[in-house]
């Protein structure tokens, strides 16, 4: 066990890769123990993502040893991994800040330092950006290298293998390092392997590789043979057959933990050209028992006990997660109907789907991280009578949008996505927002978009989606889910317990008679909604439905009162309220529209509340946004 006052001067003398570069060989071992030691002591003070980084921090002290950053380029993908990189880079002191408002983020960032090539937060971008920046030098006569960082999870996504097919017909000067740590690609991991790896990584067969190309080149038939026999020898000793067939050499696998062979295979593959793939096996959570023994739970987490590994947050509420209840729901909707299917893009834990992934494991698809996939997979699904649901983060649910159109929404198919972290997601950034899929969705014909307010009109929204004849959508936050809808508590409660019932489709409900002032809610602001309207006597109404609009309800707040005001956690432009606006509009019902929402603009990370506090979406801000509009208007 690390501990808290453990001697770091090593660590505490490294302000940026060249002083990295200083070191001798056993010293960047003990940077390495002293690195991994920081990590568990800072990510347990301030929470973010833990087991990833760990298993890459002799990989991160080997690359900025054997590579000249910033000069060349290196590039990590997702992020996950990069909390050892940015400690090494100068941002060591600003880590007690990370991942909090005006601290650093939790993934790479360009505006944040000259060491971040290439900002990340979703997967399987690496390949791609690495070899666009290896295209750029070239063209700029610029001799640098361009290192690609990817886990063996994000190889499950396509873009990564068009990168690779891309990468291997442009004899791009790329290093790809492939981080197997789950999906066990290849068990061949040892002293064999390492020494193997170092031969063929090595000066001689190298030069002769090379060599014998000259030779054989202007004999095509020869030439053929040899590649093809240097292939298969590889193919005994090391599972690159696929890489070499895509262009690539192919090396390893290697410890990942093991410097003294991590430092020579990288300068000896440093030495080479043309597009260059490095396996290497590493452990997730490496150097903490808990995060080895369950990497998944400390994939990110809150702040913790580092000695017993227990989270500080006390969750003191009694009321269950929109996730938790979307998970029960679906394992309820399945017991009843044997056609339901669930779909996710490697999100099992996030997205709810433990328990149905359990009791129902026939009609549960894990994809990887292949949305594009997920999305026409469920399509196919719903062309031969199964009933699929596609749960999906509003974030992830972007990277699959010609999809959603083309394979969903134009066959009108009835497929159901539960976008989960819809809205401000906190610590995660921009990257992982849910900003803008009220927007991006409500454009498109055939789609039913519904946003539940709290916990009993999320379980009716979802049997109405999952009942509707054709694509639909509902979009719910991260955190708990409030009963805030029924005045009585208990109501609510009792529906929850009920027999799945769908709710009035495309109805809103009023919950608030008031004057003047009616505020349109799209979802889980109805709670803050109805504290503003207490200090001003308005009119409350909880929408449900962005698509489609209740336009009844909306004519008569327009007839009844002096100002609409839509709320919602989605940007504003081309969101719900652009929809009520747009009705308005073509009714001829001038005036009286205040739109509250996400600016033109990025959501920084931060804790939800601070967030919402900055973008005038807390009770404050709503009421003075609202109360200047009506002193604006002399209502």
């Amino acid at each position: 066990m690390p501990s808290s006052k453990a001697n770091r001067s090593l660590l505490e003398s490294i302000h940026s890769p060249a002083d990295v570069r200083k070191l001798s060989s056993p010293q960047l071992k003990e940077l390495a123990h002293q690195l991994r030691e920081f990590l568990l002591e800072s990510v347990s003070s301030t929470g973010g993502h833990l087991s990833a980084g760990l298993g890459t921090v002799e990989l991160t002290v080997a690359l900025h040893y054997v590579f000249n950053t910033p000069y060349d380029r290196l590039v990590w993908d997702v992020g996950h991994q990069t909390y050892p990189h940015k400690i090494l880079t100068g941002r060591r002191e600003k880590m007690a800040g990370l991942r909090q408002r005006d601290g650093i983020a939790g993934f790479p960032k360009r505006e944040e330092s000259e060491y971040d090539s290439f900002g990340t937060g979703h997967s399987s971008t690496s390949i791609a950006a690495a070899l666009g920046m290896s295209i750029a030098a070239r063209k700029n006569n610029e001799n640098r290298d361009c290192i690609a960082v990817i886990g063996d999870g994000a190889m499950t996504a396509g873009m990564a293998f068009e990168a690779l097919n891309h990468a291997g017909d442009t004899d791009a000067n790329l290093l790809v390092i492939l981080n197997d740590n789950d999906m066990s690609i290849s068990p061949n991991v040892g002293a064999l392997s390492n020494h193997l790896t170092r031969l063929l990584s090595g000066d001689l067969f190298s030069s002769l590789r090379e060599g014998s190309k000259r030779v054989l080149e202007n004999i095509p038939p020869a030439f053929e043979l040899a590649r093809r026999t240097e292939e298969h020898v590889k193919g005994m000793i090391a599972p690159g057959t696929l890489f070499e067939e895509l262009g690539f050499n192919y090396f390893g696998p290697v410890d990942g933990h093991d410097l003294d062979t991590l430092v020579p295979v990288l300068k000896n593959i440093n030495q080479q050209s043309g597009p260059r793939l490095l396996h290497i096996k590493t452990q997730k959570g490496k150097g903490y028992f808990p995060a080895e023994d369950a990497p998944v739970k400390y994939h990110g987490v809150s702040a913790f006990d580092l000695s017993t590994g227990k989270s500080h947050a006390a969750d003191t509420s009694k009321n269950p997660s929109f996730t938790e209840i979307f998970g029960q729901w679906l394992c309820d909707m399945a017991h009843q109907d044997e056609r339901l299917i669930g779909i996710t893009p490697a999100m099992r834990e996030g997205s709810g789907l433990v328990e149905f992934s359990q009791r129902f494991p026939q009609r549960y698809f894990d994809v990887g991280i292949a949305e594009q996939h997920a999305v026409t997979l469920a399509a196919g699904m719903a062309c031969d009578g199964l009933k699929p649901v596609v749960a999906i983060y509003s974030t992830f649910l972007q990277r699959a949008y010609d999809q959603f159109i083309h394979d969903v929404a134009i066959q009108n198919l009835p497929v159901m996505f539960a976008i989960d972290r819809a809205g401000i997601v906190g610590a995660d950034g921009p990257t992982h927002t849910g900003a803008y899929d009220i927007s991006f969705m409500r454009c498109i014909p055939n789609m039913v978009i519904m946003t539940p307010a709290d916990d009993a009109e999320c379980q009716g929204l979802l049997t109405t989606a999952f009942l509707h004849d054709g694509p639909s959508a509902v979009r719910y936050p991260r955190g708990s889910a409030i009963s805030v809808n029924k005045d009585d508590a208990a109501d609510s409660d009792k529906q929850r317990k009920a027999e799945l019932k769908a709710l009035p489709f495309g109805q809103a409900e009023q919950v608030r008679q008031g004057n003047k002032v009616a505020l349109l809610v799209f979802g889980t602001l109805l709670a803050t909604a109805r504290e503003v309207a207490e200090e001003i006597d308005a009119s409350v109404y909880s929408m449900r439905f962005v698509k489609p609009l209740d336009t009844d309800t909306i004519k008569k707040a327009w007839e009844q009162h002096e100002l609409l005001v839509t709320i919602e956690e989605n940007a504003i432009a081309g969101g719900a309220g652009s929809a009520v606006s747009e009705y308005l509009n073509q009714q001829n019902l001038p005036g009286k529209l205040l739109q509250i929402g996400f600016p033109d603009k990025f959501i920084s990370h931060g804790q939800p509340g601070e967030l919402l506090a900055e973008w005038n979406l807390d009770k404050s801000g709503i009421l003075n946004t609202v109360q200047r509009r009506v002193k604006e208007l002399l209502i």
